[in-house]
C-alpha cells in the first residue's frame, strides 16, 4: 500500500523498502531509527562526516512519505528572526500610513491588532513547519554551526511543537513533522538536545553496500 503523509509504517522493513523506492539504500540502523521517528514522533539527530548522505536521508524520507521537505540551513550567527519568523516592517509602515489618512481626513492611531496579524508575518522554516496544516519533513541542517542559545530555543520548539508569538499568542502544530537534525560533529552539542532526540550515526558506506 502506498504511503500517505499521515500514515505510520508498520515496521523498519517497510521503511527500508520505501526508502529504497525513493533511491536511498538504508542499512538496518537507519531504517530502525527512521521507523521510530515516525512511530514515536521524536526528532532524530544524525551525525557523521560530510558527504555520507545525512541530508539525502531527509530528502528520501520526504519522497517516500509524500511529505513536503522544509529545510533550515544553519550557519554561524543564525537567530530566531531568520529561523522562526519576523515581522514585515515595511508592509506594517505602509499600512499605518494608509490608515492614518483616509480620503484626506485624519483617523485615529492604528491598533496593534491591525498590524500584528498573519498578513504581516514572514514565516521562516521552523514556523513554516509548525504552522503547515499538512505534515512535513523538517530538516535542520548542520545544527553544529549554531550556538547553545539557538539550541535552547530549538529545544523548546521540539518539546511542544509550538511557537509563542507575543503579539498573536501560541501557534501549535496540527500534525507533527518528521524532524531530522544533522551535524558534521564540528562541535559538541548540548546534552539536553541529545536527550531530546533519537540518535543515528552515518558513516561512509562499506564496499558491501
Amino acid at each position: 500500500m502506498a504511503a500517505t503523509p499521515q500514515s505510520v509504517p508498520d515496521s523498519p522493513a517497510v521503511v527500508a523498502d520505501a526508502l529504497r523506492e525513493a533511491a536511498y539504500l538504508a542499512d538496518d540502523s537507519t531504517a530502525l531509527i527512521a521507523f521510530l521517528a515516525q512511530r514515536l514522533g521524536k526528532p532524530v539527530l544524525v551525525e557523521g562526516p560530510a558527504g555520507v548522505g545525512k541530508t539525502e536521508l531527509a530528502k528520501a524520507l520526504s519522497r517516500s512519505t509524500g511529505r513536503e521537505l522544509v529545510r533550515l540551513q544553519c550557519y554561524e550567527g543564525l537567530d530566531e528572526a531568520k529561523a522562526l519568523y519576523e515581522w514585515n516592517y515595511r508592509k506594517q509602515l505602509l499600512q499605518i500610513q494608509a490608515t492614518a489618512t483616509v480620503q484626506g481626513e485624519e483617523t485615529g492611531p492604528v491598533g496593534m491588532g491591525e498590524i500584528f496579524t498573519e498578513d504581516f508575518l514572514l514565516e521562516r522554516p521552523l514556523m513554516k513547519a509548525i504552522a503547515n496544516p499538512d505534515p512535513v519533513v523538517l530538516l535542520i541542517d548542520e545544527i553544529d554551526k549554531t550556538d547553545q542559545e539557538f539550541e535552547a530555543m530549538l529545544l523548546e520548539l521540539l518539546s511542544d511543537f509550538q511557537i509563542t508569538i507575543p503579539e498573536m499568542g501560541q501557534i501549535s502544530a496540527t500534525t507533527h513533522p518528521i524532524v531530522l537534525l544533522t551535524s558534521n560533529n564540528s562541535r559538541e552539542l548540548t546534552e539536553a538536545l541529545k536527550r531530546r532526540c533519537l540518535y543515528l550515526w552515518l558513516d561512509y558506506p562499506s564496499r558491501e553496500r
